[in-house]
């Protein structure tokens, strides 16, 4: 058996069956024997009956009776099995995924057991994540569309007046709920594969540094503008580091932009004030490979929760995990960074550090498959 890095368990090729597939129990084994057992039992009868004379008709009978009994113990023993699998699947069929096949054999129904077994689980854990799915998405909606209710709602009753900073209220929660519904039509489009790559060749150091401006640009101006959601401190200063500074890469620019982008973000909600995220890039070890890297000062995350971080709807379990200012986001930065990056077929995660978080993202470069 074998486990994917997202999902249950599924059997490796060719799992439990020795001597290169050929099973020592398998069904064919098993006719087989029957055969060879009938024809062996009619043939010891014919030979007693010529030696004792007895009639032919006698034997006959005899070897038809032990032949039925024979063959009725392996039918039950091949027929058992599937009533158990017909079962169970129609359990599976109608919502109840908790419900498994006994695992008890050496044939090819232990194996038709274990794919029943894994397609549970399989389907059980999508059932779960997308019930989680559906909770978030309701609990991140609710907050502004309420936020944005309860604005409208003072400025119909008389209460408050559709001044500037009413509106600017409005407008806040308006488009924290744009955001929010904008990442998850980018996950879906990730998820169905319809997004694209265009890649191309490009520097490093220029482009990384426009991402950079952007950043704090987008952050100035939504700091005056009091608008939350994407990072609003000015006080964290960004650095870029880049070795050798004629590094070239092959990627697409705008799904890195959206990586490197929504790292930031999520090191500057976690950097104490005046704090330093640091953005490096390095050549990979393949041609116009590329390594990159996000580290920032804040309280890092516990190495339990690495294989998490890139979840969606996950926000970490630090004791503080948001700096000054920031609303906490919706936990999906990370899981659209991850998946452009596997559209690219590299590697993202979460690396030693000696103070605070360190993401490290692998991009193969020219040798990547293209989607």
């Amino acid at each position: 058996m074998s486990r994917g890095p997202d999902g249950p368990r599924s059997p490796a090729p060719g799992a439990g069956a020795p001597w290169g597939g050929v099973r020592p129990f398998s069904i064919k084994t098993k006719l087989g024997a029957l055969v060879v057992i009938s024809v062996l039992i009619t043939t010891g009868l014919s030979m007693i009956a010529v030696h004792t004379k007895t009639e032919l008709r006698f034997i006959t009978v005899f070897s038809m009776i032990a032949t039925l009994l024979i063959t009725q113990f392996v039918a039950h023993s091949l027929t058992a099995p599937l009533g158990e699998m017909n079962t169970v699947a129609r359990s599976i069929s109608h919502g109840d995924y908790t419900r498994r096949v006994s695992e008890n054999r050496r044939d090819e129904l232990g194996d038709l057991a274990q794919t029943i077994n894994v397609m549970a689980d399989e389907l059980e854990a999508q059932d779960r994540h997308r019930k989680e799915l559906v909770a978030n998405v309701s609990h991140e909606l609710r907050t502004p569309i309420a936020g944005l209710r309860a604005v409208l709602e003072n400025v119909v009753d008389g209460i408050a007046e559709a001044d500037t900073e009413t509106m600017r209220t409005a407008l806040k929660q308006t488009e924290r709920l744009g955001r929010l519904v904008e990442t998850l039509l980018d996950l879906s489009r990730l998820d169905n594969g319809v997004v694209p790559l265009r890649k191309r060749r490009f520097e490093v150091w220029p482009y990384l540094s426009g991402v950079l401006k952007e950043a704090n640009m987008v952050a100035s101006a939504r700091a005056t503008m009091g608008s939350g959601g994407s990072h609003t401190r000015t006080d964290v200063h960004l650095h870029l580091d880049v070795t050798p500074p004629e590094l070239t890469a092959h990627a697409d620019p705008e799904r890195i932009h959206q990586v490197v982008a929504n790292l930031i973000d999520n090191a500057v909600k976690h950097s104490p004030p005046h704090g330093r995220v640091t953005v490096k890039a390095r050549r990979g070890a393949l041609p116009e490979s590329l390594e990159l890297e996000v580290l920032d000062e804040g309280p890092g995350i516990p190495r339990s929760e690495w294989h998490r971080v890139f979840e969606r709807f996950n926000r970490g379990a630090v004791r503080r995990p948001h700096g000054p200012g920031s609303d906490g986001g919706t936990g999906l930065g990370l899981a659209i960074a991850r998946w452009a990056v596997d559209l690219h077929g590299g590697r993202i995660g979460v690396a030693e550090s000696e103070r605070g978080c360190r993401i490290l993202i692998t991009l193969p470069g020219e040798s990547s498959v293209q989607s």
